[in-house]
């Protein structure tokens, strides 16, 4: 009988965008946010998980968080531009996590709110209790993200399996 092998999930949220007269896909990233994308991704290289996968909503705030943010990494992952994340409920965004291959033991998801702060409220059954209560008091802000571990195949992932390890937000 095998052990369940551990896997994490960092789920963030795109940083601050601008709101030009574009389409709410095409909104840009703001001064302030390409500052708090490239302090995120400092954080997020500081945690040192190695990512194998990172699946990006294809709007331009997410793709740009993205970019400044993998900038400070020491080891870029695969990144796949997934368009089912923009505007995903956090059912949805466990459906397209589903679907990643058993192969992959960390993803990062690059998205939206409302649903990335409800898919880690509801993904997180337990945490440790620091990290529970500063994301309980701040929210899910611009550029914040929430670190979460699980055991078991992608397929498994549902609500209240995983564990809530850590959680940053910029400073406002």
């Amino acid at each position: 009988m095998s052990v369940p092998e551990s896997r994490r999930i960092v789920l963030f949220r795109h940083a601050k965008a601008d709101w030009p007269q574009v389409t709410d896909h095409e909104r840009p990233l703001a001064d302030r946010g390409r500052l708090d994308a490239a302090e995120a991704g400092r954080r997020l290289a500081d945690t040192a998980i190695p990512f194998d996968l990172a699946l990006c909503s294809t709007a331009t705030r997410t793709r740009e968080t993205w970019k400044l943010a993998v900038h400070e990494f020491p080891h870029r992952p695969k990144t796949v531009y997934e368009e089912r994340v923009y505007e995903a409920s956090p059912g949805e965004l466990i459906a397209v996590l589903n679907e990643t291959p058993d192969d992959v033991q960390n993803v990062l998801l690059i998205g939206h709110n409302p649903g990335v702060q409800g898919l880690a409220e509801i993904l997180s059954g337990s945490g440790e209790q620091e990290a529970r209560e500063r994301m309980s008091r701040r929210g899910f802000p611009a550029a914040a993200f929430a670190v979460l571990s699980f055991s078991g195949s992608w397929k498994t992932l549902e609500p209240g399996v995983a564990t809530l390890i850590d959680y940053w937000a910029p400073s406002e």
